[in-house]
């Protein structure tokens, strides 16, 4: 009798869907901007993993179970790069936080089928955010479910600490120290204006330092003639 083993062939989990990062510059900027700045927030935790446009796979054999959030933050998570999140390779955890920005080619059977996977595979807070109209909607895991946010202005994320406000037609977001969001031009002027400043406050301090030090040398010469004339400079004056 022989016996015939069949092998499996193994199970491939795609790093790329195919699809564009954005739609347009629009989209994108946003995107990156939105990325960079929760990254750099979390620069110092080395628990937490924040990127933007990655495949996650929730359930292990199943490579059609996918989302690419254009932004994602797995807390309890170490940095690193990954092709893709594959949650059972992540300690079984779930990315708490995502953000979707939408672009005009997005349908309304696209929304609900982001919503309906979130809602499903366990995010704690999901934040859609339109460019075009500067509109922010923001849904919170509350008794398994995420449910949408009344208002999101002024609205604090509790995972985050990111504060959201609606400010000149759009929603902006801050920091928790206050600061807002920047994109990285202007993250560069600020750096530029800095280092102007830094310039500017250096140069003043070499100006006094020079006026300080001719006004010595004159106090000096002015000491030397007196002392030449006989009259001691330290002495009171009559």
């Amino acid at each position: 009798m022989s016996s015939t083993t069949v092998e499996t062939a193994p199970i491939v989990y795609p790093d790329s869907d195919g699809m564009p990062m954005a739609d347009n510059t629009q989209q994108f900027r946003a995107i990156v901007t939105i990325q960079g700045n929760l990254d750099a927030l979390f620069r110092d935790r080395d628990d937490v993993f924040v990127a933007g446009d990655l495949l996650w796979y929730p359930v292990e054999g199943r490579p059609d179970i996918r989302r690419a959030p254009d932004v994602l933050v797995a807390f309890g998570r170490p940095k690193g790069d990954r092709g893709s999140y594959r949650q059972w390779e992540e300690g079984g955890i779930a990315p708490q936080v995502v953000f979707e920005v939408l672009s005009p080619g997005n349908t309304l059977t696209e929304i609900a089928a982001k919503f309906e996977f979130y809602d499903t595979y366990g995010v704690e807070e999901y934040y859609v955010y339109d460019p075009e109209r500067g509109e922010m909607t923001g849904w919170r895991q509350a008794a398994g479910r995420l449910r949408v946010i009344e208002e999101i202005d002024g609205w604090v994320s509790p995972r985050l600490g990111v504060k959201f406000r609606r400010e000149r037609g759009d929603v902006r977001l801050y920091l928790p120290d206050g600061r807002p969001f920047v994109s990285f031009v202007e993250l560069q002027a600020q750096l530029e204006q800095e280092r102007r400043r830094a310039e500017a406050e250096a140069q003043a301090r070499m100006e006094a330092e020079r006026r300080a030090e001719a006004e010595q040398q004159r106090a000096e010469r002015l000491a030397a003639r007196l002392r030449a004339l006989g009259i001691d400079p330290e002495s009171e004056m009559p």
